[in-house]
């Protein structure tokens, strides 16, 4: 049927489907109703709960597909109760439990629709933004670091036997150590480590109780006891405890000392 509605500029016209148009679209309903009402109700009760399985797990990739599964459902499930009433010699109770069976059944349906109706579906840009807990379960804990390579510390003994020795560094007695002209180290062992930058000294103490680190450029020593010279890394001096306990920066040995003090 054709209409034709005046418009202030021109004509619209409205094109109705008619009847026939929209029967072989009714056609895969009708035949999927039949098979299962011919197949025996045990043999198409699996093929309505794999459905019903697959609207519920609502794969993302299936969505677009969800009118098609609940027609599928609905009609199947008609198709089920026709085959569940023939498989019943006695017609009575047949019908009896056919309809209890229908009203359960299509009671969950409406509840699985209204369900899917109702939960809030992720977009692309929901799921960026916060991930499922499976995405988040294989995603790297903690934030993302920088990984630091440490040079291991080179000790080089002040016995007079080592020939790269530095210029200004020289034992004085047997547990006392001169840097330069006016700079005295007392207390260590006769073996020294220099950092990479030739700005920081190291002296282990004696019996190795710690560490004595010797700032060039400041002209200033620390001593930490219970440390011990880990590596060096930047020029920084790392420092240990133990074995079971990771190294620390030189800056932060400090300020835990003094929070400590």
């Amino acid at each position: 049927m054709d209409a034709h509605v005046p418009q202030r500029k021109g004509v619209v016209r409205l094109r109705l489907a008619g009847p026939g148009r929209r029967w072989p679209a009714w056609l895969p309903v009708v035949a999927w109703t039949l098979l299962l009402a011919w197949m025996p109700w045990w043999a198409g009760l699996p093929l309505l709960l794999v459905l019903a399985a697959v609207q519920l797990m609502q794969l993302p990739r299936l969505q677009r597909h969800n009118g098609m599964f609940r027609r599928a459902l609905r009609w199947g499930f008609a198709g089920a109760l026709i085959a569940g009433f023939g498989a019943f010699d006695n017609h009575g109770l047949g019908l009896t439990l056919t309809a209890v069976a229908a009203l359960a059944g299509f009671s969950l349906l409406v509840l699985l629709e209204s369900w899917q109706d109702h939960k809030p579906q992720r977009s692309a840009a929901i799921a960026a933004a916060s991930p499922e807990w499976s995405e988040l379960a294989l995603a790297p804990i903690g934030p993302s670091g920088t990984l630091i390579e440490l040079q291991a510390p080179r000790w080089i003994a002040l016995d007079g036997t080592a020939t790269n020795i530095p210029e200004d560094v020289a034992m004085t007695d047997a547990c006392s150590c001169r840097v330069g002209a006016v700079t005295s180290i007392e207390n260590v062992e006769p073996r020294v480590s220099v950092a990479p930058d030739r700005r920081w000294l190291a002296w282990p103490m004696e019996a190795w109780r710690g560490v004595v680190l010797y700032d060039r450029a400041h002209d200033k020593q620390y001593r930490l006891r219970g440390w011990q010279l880990y590596g060096w890394q930047a020029g920084e001096a790392w420092l240990s405890r133990n074995e079971e306990q990771p190294p620390l920066a030189l800056s932060h040995v400090l300020e835990q000392d003094q929070r400590n003090e």
